[in-house]
């Protein structure tokens, strides 16, 4: 097992960087060259190991990651820390090419759902789930987008440029419900700060923030609206969280 008495030390040795900022900042520095990574994160220092990748500081100040074999331990506390990694072994091609990365969201616990769906514009719809949704990136292609909407992975598939999603319709409580439709079941707090959020970027609701379901088991907050593709998309919150799976007949 080696030691190193700096985080420039292990980052040369094992090409892993720490760096601090926005993640253009980040993924500028990475790309141009090692010597334009200016901002090493101080709280990176105790690194034994090979460690390949670390996971956002605000997620957790310290973790433990195992290697080939080496436990490695990195102090990082501190906003928006992230590493980069091009290690050989990581490769895109299968051949030895180094892949180069930059983790920006980690994982939903347990199980995470995969969800891909079309898109008619690519760039509108980067704009759409980054600005307006606020979902961290992951792997692109010229004509795919990951994205991590709250640590399940989500991707924008481009189809063409006359996609436009069919709309279907069911009456639920008294709503005109768009089908197909996907989304989360978030907290109460999240919920209203999501629905303040899409208001406040213009977005048109379909169905405006409301409670519906009142006084029985399956109560909840719920809203629709639409990604630039047409695309619907639901965001509900139960009053009662354990509710969610509550098994019983509805009565519309």
């Amino acid at each position: 097992m080696t030691m190193y008495r700096s985080i420039a030390a292990f980052a040369s040795a094992t090409r892993i960087i720490c760096v601090a900022g926005s993640s253009s900042a980040r993924s500028a520095a990475f790309l141009s060259s090692p010597s334009a990574l200016l901002q090493l994160d101080p709280t990176c220092t105790s690194i034994v190991g090979n460690v390949r990748t670390c996971p956002p500081a605000s997620t957790n100040a310290r973790f433990q990651a195992a290697a080939g074999g080496a436990a490695a331990a990195v102090a990082a506390t501190g906003a928006e820390a992230r590493c980069m990694s091009t290690s050989s072994s990581d490769s895109s091609d299968g051949v030895g090419k180094p892949a180069e990365f930059v983790k920006l969201a980690d994982p939903a616990p347990g199980s995470p759902f995969h969800y891909a769906f079309p898109v008619h514009d690519l760039d509108a719809a980067k704009k759409f789930y980054g600005d307006v949704l606020g979902c961290a990136e992951g792997r692109s292609s010229p004509k795919w987008q990951d994205f991590s909407l709250n640590g399940h992975q989500i991707v924008c598939h481009w189809v063409g440029n006359d996609y436009r999603c069919q709309d279907y319709f069911n009456p639920v409580d008294g709503d005109e419900v768009p089908v197909p439709h996907t989304g989360l079941a978030l907290t109460e707090d999240e919920f209203h700060a999501l629905a303040e959020r899409v208001r406040d970027a213009g977005v048109e609701f379909i169905i405006e923030p409301h409670l519906r379901f009142k006084g029985q088991p399956g109560e909840q907050w719920t809203m629709f609206f639409k990604d630039p593709s047409g695309n619907n998309l639901e965001f509900k919150a139960m009053t009662t969280i354990d509710n969610l799976f509550a098994k019983y007949n509805v009565v519309d």
